[in-house]
Formats: structure tokens, C-alpha cells, sequence
């Protein structure tokens, strides 16, 4: 029997279809993007000689955004005592769960958020309202399970 030819070694790839974003509770539905990012600032340490003797290692640094549609954004407004704003919400953690096809999960985890802005951009032709809320976060977690 021949065996197959495989002609993508990763198969059916992950995309925007296979995330689940958990915030404050609850899977958000009224997503439209979801960035997080970290980076660790290293540099060459100079000493004798033309090359680097070492690495230091100094700052840790981590942003995050979430884009919701308004009806998400309302019903999260909804949820809050009269007279208190999106950024009064205490922080929270944001999980990304990612499903592979053959059913395995990996998460990630954006930890300490809190939103820092709101408001609403929309423009004649528009079929939908949709706004980037930029978080501020302690750090991420990547492949916590």
C-alpha cells in the first residue's frame, strides 16, 4: 500500500474561526481583533576585543487591544453601576484558547488588563460600529495549558 503524500506537514490550520477569547466571565461574540504582544529588551554587553563579551538583559514590556463591535461594548457598559466608564472595570484576565483540529487546545493567557480609552469612530456607509480598545496588561502567558 502506498503511503500518502502529505503536502502540508501542519494540515488544517489554525485561523480566526478556531479562537475562543474569555473576558471578564464570559466568551466574547462581538470580537473583531484581538493583538497582544511582549518584548524583552536585550542588548550586546561591549568589553575587550571587537565582539561582545555578553547580553544584558533590562526591560520586560507587554501591550494588548481588543476590537468590539458596539453591541458587545454597550452590553459590557450595560453590566456597570450607573455613572461608571469601561475604565473603571477592576483588572481582569483575557484567555485565548486556540482549538486544533484533532481537538488539542492551547491557551494563552493575557493577564492584569484594564481598558485605557473608549469611545466610538463611524463613518457614513458603515454597516457596523466597531471599536479598538487599547489595554493596558502586567504581561502575557503564553501555552499555559
Amino acid at each position: 500500500m502506498a503511503t500518502p503524500t502529505v503536502i502540508n506537514k501542519f494540515g488544517t490550520m489554525q485561523g480566526w474561526n478556531s479562537i475562543t477569547v474569555n473576558m471578564l466571565g464570559r466568551d466574547v461574540e462581538g470580537i473583531t481583533q484581538l493583538k497582544y504582544t511582549d518584548t524583552v529588551t536585550k542588548e550586546n554587553v561591549k568589553g575587550g576585543g571587537l565582539y561582545p563579551i555578553g547580553r544584558s538583559v533590562t526591560d520586560y514590556e507587554a501591550e494588548a487591544s481588543i476590537t468590539l463591535y458596539k453591541e458587545e461594548a454597550d452590553a459590557l457598559r450595560a453590566s456597570l453601576p450607573k455613572g461608571k466608564r469601561i475604565q473603571d472595570i477592576a483588572s481582569f484576565d483575557i484567555t485565548v484558547d486556540y482549538a486544533k483540529p484533532d481537538g488539542v487546545i492551547s491557551r494563552d493567557r493575557i493577564r492584569n488588563c484594564e481598558f485605557t480609552n473608549d469611545g466610538v469612530e463611524v463613518s457614513q456607509g458603515d454597516g457596523t460600529i466597531a471599536t479598538e480598545y487599547t489595554l493596558i496588561i502586567s504581561h502575557i502567558e503564553y501555552n499555559v495549558i
